[in-house]
């Protein structure tokens, strides 16, 4: 079994949608960028994150903005968003046991409530972390790398000093509006 990227992708939504608010408008373009992959992919996990009532969206000024505070947003909340399609959870049971098998008639019966249990103890586990735990690391990676610009010598203080109100910009920003 393996979680899918998905699920990444968006813990990484969603922590650069916190990081950037009101810094830059938040489109699935500028996260497409910030992730490395398609905005298609990043508007699929965004209706998927939409729907189980984590993110909205806005046309305008705001883009994406959670709808309750990051320590309120757990792994579980995310992966039953993203990961979870139907009834099925972790486990998707092949659908034709034969029943002429003595095996296959009683699959189900045998498996089932192992593979319920299983599914409850991983959700279990990623109930007890949230993306604020997330996002605080990323913002003390980020506070170390500046620390590091800084602690390079004078050439890294006069970049600093010329970007020092700048934040990360999508490569390709301004060709976009074209």
């Amino acid at each position: 079994m393996q979680v899918s990227t998905r699920f990444t992708i968006a813990v990484h939504m969603i922590t650069a949608s916190q990081y950037f608010a009101g810094k830059e408008k938040v489109t699935s373009d500028f996260l497409a960028k910030s992730i490395g992959c398609n905005p298609v992919i990043v508007r699929t996990i965004m209706s998927d994150l939409t729907r189980a009532g984590l993110i909205e969206s806005h046309r305008g000024s705001s883009g994406i903005v959670l709808t309750r505070p990051m320590d309120q947003i757990t792994f579980r909340d995310i992966y039953r968003a993203v990961e979870v399609k139907g009834p099925d959870g972790m486990f998707h049971f092949h659908e034709n046991p034969s029943s002429q098998c003595p095996i296959g008639r009683n699959i189900h019966l045998s498996l089932d409530a192992d593979l319920e249990e299983i599914q409850e103890a991983f959700e279990d586990i990623l109930s007890q972390y949230t993306l604020a735990s997330v996002y605080e690391r990323e913002l003390a990676a980020i506070r170390a790398e500046e620390g590091k610009k800084q602690s390079t010598g004078s050439r890294a203080l006069r970049q600093e000093e010329r970007s020092r109100h700048a934040v990360w910009v999508c490569p390709d920003r301004d060709t976009d509006k074209g």
